[in-house]
């Protein structure tokens, strides 16, 4: 087996993951928070898919998907590629308004397909280049951040399940 089929499979697992937990779920279960200044289950599969879309659009030089195919309108948002989540305070948290899961999975789906396009692309030498211009000390490789997108959309995908537990209870899996 070769490093991008394991990265493959695991990104692939998130995505799985995340249609697991938002199955059958309505809007006002997506948008449920356990506390108000806490993350919904739409805004947590919101924003790990929003990072994945912002980290590789950067790595390819390409335009966001978000903004290039237009998923921006469909939750009601603005054209902005820093709309991402990050920084979000418990006011911006109580405004998000979730569309419904398909669209979620979609927007998932679509910006999977592009992180494993890009994962065919790169050779294990690529996975050192040092990515420049970023805030961190040092500065992160691809390989680093590859890693980072991952163990985010990970935890985020877990989070999400566990909102939906402490919302439906036991036994919703």
């Amino acid at each position: 087996m070769e490093w991008q089929d394991i990265l493959d499979m695991e990104f692939e697992r998130i995505s799985r993951s995340l249609e697991i937990a938002l199955e059958g779920l309505t809007e006002e279960d997506l948008n449920w928070q356990p506390k108000p200044d806490s993350n919904s289950i739409g805004w947590l599969t919101w924003h790990l898919t929003r990072w994945q879309d912002v980290q590789v659009s950067s790595f390819l030089k390409r335009e966001q998907l978000w903004i290039k195919d237009g998923w921006y309108e469909k939750f009601g948002r603005p054209a902005d590629a820093g709309d991402h989540g990050s920084g979000h305070k418990p006011d911006d948290l109580a405004k998000f308004k979730s569309p419904d899961a398909v669209t979620l999975i979609g927007y998932h789906q679509a910006v999977l397909a592009q992180t494993k396009s890009y994962l065919k692309s790169l050779s294990a030498s690529d996975l050192d280049k040092v990515i420049e211009g970023t805030p961190f000390q040092p500065p992160p490789t691809v390989g680093m951040s590859i890693v980072g997108v991952l163990s985010d959309g990970m935890q985020h995908a877990g989070q999400a399940a566990y909102v939906r537990g402490l919302r439906q209870g036991m036994g919703w899996h």
